[in-house]
């Protein structure tokens, strides 16, 4: 690696990116913190979301998408969510992920990542979890409920709505309300 990278990263006090990591940052895209697992690769957290390594590449995942993150016995343990499918609008064709759309949701099973020493990345995940997150209400359904989630994304102007049903809820009434939330989620985020 050259000189440059090397100083840049000392002066500004930022983190260096590993010269072997896969990924590919967006040109605006700032290194926050970086840490080495134990059976190879790297985490590397930035203003967007957290890299993970994936086979002999990594991926991104934004900020908005990790539904929980805990710090356990030298690991996070790192919950990421995904549309599963559906968004929900009033009535509107409307694509998943959609800003100002309520996005259905289902978690992944967790991922343990073990790293060689945590640094700051234990309490940047925290920070920019819960930073992502404006507002979360818990609604009682039938057969459960459902946590309605209003969270920045990342880079972009706005929020978006996120639904994520509990075991068990009835399908359809979450679609019910979702949709009603949805008409007003609208109209009170004109310009999300």
């Amino acid at each position: 690696m050259s000189v440059w990278p090397r100083l840049v990263s000392l002066l500004s006090g930022r983190p260096e990116l590993p010269a072997e990591f896969p990924g590919r940052l967006d040109g605006d895209e700032q290194v926050l913190a970086v840490a080495e697992l134990t059976r190879g690769g790297h985490l590397v957290l930035t203003q967007l979301g957290l890299w993970v390594p994936e086979g002999a590449q990594a991926r991104r995942i934004g900020w908005q998408w990790v539904s929980k993150a805990v710090w356990d016995r030298g690991g996070l343990v790192l919950t990421e969510a995904v549309s599963d499918g559906e968004t929900v609008s009033d009535g509107e064709a409307a694509l998943d992920g959609d800003v100002g759309e309520a996005v259905l949701l289902a978690d992944l099973p967790p991922q343990r990542f073990v790293l060689t020493g945590p640094g700051r990345v234990p309490e940047l995940v925290r920070t920019r979890v819960t930073g992502s997150i404006r507002s979360s209400q818990h609604r009682e359904l039938p057969g459960g409920g459902a946590w309605f989630v209003q969270r920045k994304v990342p880079g972009r102007d706005g929020v978006v709505l996120q639904v994520r049903p509990d075991p068990g809820t009835d399908r359809g009434a979450v679609r019910a309300v979702t949709a009603e939330i949805a008409v007003r989620w609208r109209q009170a985020h004109p310009s999300s």
